[in-house]
């Protein structure tokens, strides 16, 4: 995978990919200001944002910051969800009352007093409104918002009642790692009046990477999961061989989906093809996440 991520991209081209990341790294600090009560935790650290920063903009090298900025908006959102459900919030009640609000905002109703991540999400409607692409692409992005939700409330459905699922069970619940929902507002971002040709492919070309990485992650963040409490392919019982044998063949998979994506949209498929890449070679050394 990885020489597919470095073909076309000389040290100019680095260079200015690093920085963009630079310039969206200081993006997300200035939302984490603006939304102090979902980043004041200690795992949200400078290394978070900048990695973060750096994996949007080495996979959409030819994009600048501003193009790139709803997405990072929504990705660093994907994270405040994540920690809220995965950590912060302790009952069923509070879980699906964010989800029920969230996805209230995502249908474009304004977001309750107080509540900094609906305000996060109405705020990153409003953004992409605006895009060309969004008549024909706000189903399709409601509908990514509900999946990133519900597969977050199920997972901690799991938890609660100590449920282990099984393989299949975990990855159809791989919208909790809410790739598809960033890669559709990246999508729609950049995306002109035709973004919307051939969505079905496009939704499950980008549906199939995000499988990789929801495993790739896993085998990065073990020790971290469990330490948090949290689900992870390794602790519902498969081994670090059959989850990298299980990457190989999705890797594959993916790569199969992406070239047909690639004769209708060959920018979306770059920007797959690369997402994916990075997380591999990401994932081998480090994770996103900062130290409680």
């Amino acid at each position: 995978m990885a020489a597919s991520f470095a073909h076309g991209l000389s040290a100019v081209e680095c260079g200015r990919a690093a920085a963009v990341a630079g310039r969206s790294q200081r993006h997300m600090t200035e939302w984490a200001a603006a939304y102090p009560a979902l980043f004041s935790a200690k795992p949200f650290d400078a290394a978070l944002y900048g990695t973060v920063a750096m994996a949007m903009a080495f996979s959409g090298p030819r994009h600048t910051a501003e193009e790139l900025r709803t997405a990072n908006k929504a990705c660093l959102w994907a994270f405040a969800l994540d920690w809220l459900i995965d950590y912060a919030l302790t009952s069923a009640e509070e879980v699906r009352g964010h989800a029920r609000v969230c996805l209230e905002v995502a249908a474009g109703e304004g977001p309750p007093p107080g509540d900094d991540l609906a305000r996060m999400l109405a705020d990153i409607r409003a953004g992409l409104a605006g895009a060309p692409a969004w008549p024909a692409m706000e189903d399709i992005w409601q509908d990514e918002v509900r999946r990133t939700l519900e597969a977050m409330v199920r997972e901690w459905d799991w938890k609660a009642a100590q449920t282990t699922p099984s393989m299949e069970e975990y990855l159809a619940n791989a919208d909790n790692h809410a790739f598809s929902l960033v890669f559709t507002c990246h999508w729609i971002a950049t995306g002109g009046p035709d973004a919307p040709t051939a969505a079905r492919q496009v939704r499950e070309a980008a549906r199939a990477v995000q499988r990789v990485m929801r495993l790739l992650n896993d085998l990065s963040s073990y020790e971290r999961d469990r330490s948090w409490g949290d689900v992870n392919a390794l602790l519902i019982g498969a081994t670090r061989e059959e989850v990298g044998d299980r990457v190989a063949v999705l890797t594959a998979e993916a790569g199969k989906l992406i070239g047909g994506v690639r004769d209708v949209h060959p920018r979306l498929a770059d920007y797959l093809e690369r997402q994916m890449d990075f997380c591999a070679g990401f994932y081998a050394l480090g994770e996103y996440w900062g130290r409680l």
